[in-house]
């Protein structure tokens, strides 16, 4: 079906684009709303997104998944928001918009947002790609050409990622359990 679509959208069909923005829209908003920290902007970037894939579709082979391809984009839209705005808000918007999050006055909930606000005081090059993997399910190698490194580097990447989050988490766990 995917295959048929990006054909008729190569063939300059404006329905085909309108059911793709319905397909990878909301989605593409969620990933570029973890990476950016701020809602607003990850609606530019999404919609520049939609914009780069309309007027490179021609250049896209059909043959090849589209998913790492657009995301490819997305994230590239994400760095070039970075580089004109220092205008960072907390990934709390992408904490209210998760259907994964019991009420706030939840224990479980009160561990998740530790551990988003881990994430998000990540470095970059450790947080995007822990946020592509863990968060929006992508497997290492599509990481890598979706950010345009080698897969080694990923896997390195996760592996010090991980590995922070866990010193933070213990840190969390540290302070809990000496308030009670």
């Amino acid at each position: 079906m995917e295959n048929n679509l990006l054909r008729r959208l190569k063939d300059g069909d404006d329905k085909a684009f309108e059911e793709l923005y319905d397909k990878y829209g909301e989605y593409a908003l969620r990933v570029a709303t973890a990476i950016t920290k701020n809602h607003a902007t990850a609606a530019d970037v999404v919609q520049e997104t939609f914009i780069r894939v309309y007027h490179y579709i021609d250049n896209f082979d059909i043959n090849k998944p589209f998913e790492p391809w657009f995301y490819r984009i997305l994230v590239n839209e994400c760095n070039r928001s970075f580089k004109k705005h220092h205008d960072n808000l907390p990934i709390s918007d992408y904490l209210e918009n998760s259907s994964m999050f019991a009420k706030e006055d939840d224990h479980e909930f009160v561990e998740y947002q530790y551990l988003y606000e881990a994430i998000e005081n990540l470095k970059d090059i450790y947080r995007i790609p822990i946020i592509l993997k863990y968060l929006k399910g992508f497997k290492e190698a599509e990481i890598a050409e979706i950010l345009g490194i080698n897969q080694n580097t990923i896997k390195s990447r996760l592996l010090k990622g991980r590995q922070y989050l866990k010193l933070a988490l213990n840190h969390y766990k540290e302070r809990s359990l000496g308030n009670e």
